[in-house]
């Protein structure tokens, strides 16, 4: 019975250390994650504001006048 025992707590430690190294690499992978969505977050701001001003522009050129045709005077024979 004793060697059963020795036997249970020796399978529970190892058990328990995979455990522990499990969680480990995740919350390495969890660090990774998050690194990368802050990253993402990061250039989708950039895009956003690239955005706004390109809409800003296509605004003011839209308010603006198209210059029509200029007419020339006719020529001087006619």
């Amino acid at each position: 019975m004793n060697r059963e025992l020795e036997f249970a707590e020796k399978d529970f430690a190892a058990r328990l250390e995979d455990v522990e190294v499990r969680l480990a690499y995740q919350d390495q992978v969890i660090e990774d994650l998050n690194k990368v969505i802050v990253e993402q977050w990061s250039a989708m701001d950039t895009f956003r504001r690239q955005i706004e001003r390109l809409e800003e522009r296509v605004r003011d050129l839209q308010e603006r006048p198209i210059p029509g045709p200029q007419e020339e005077p006719p020529p001087p024979h006619y």
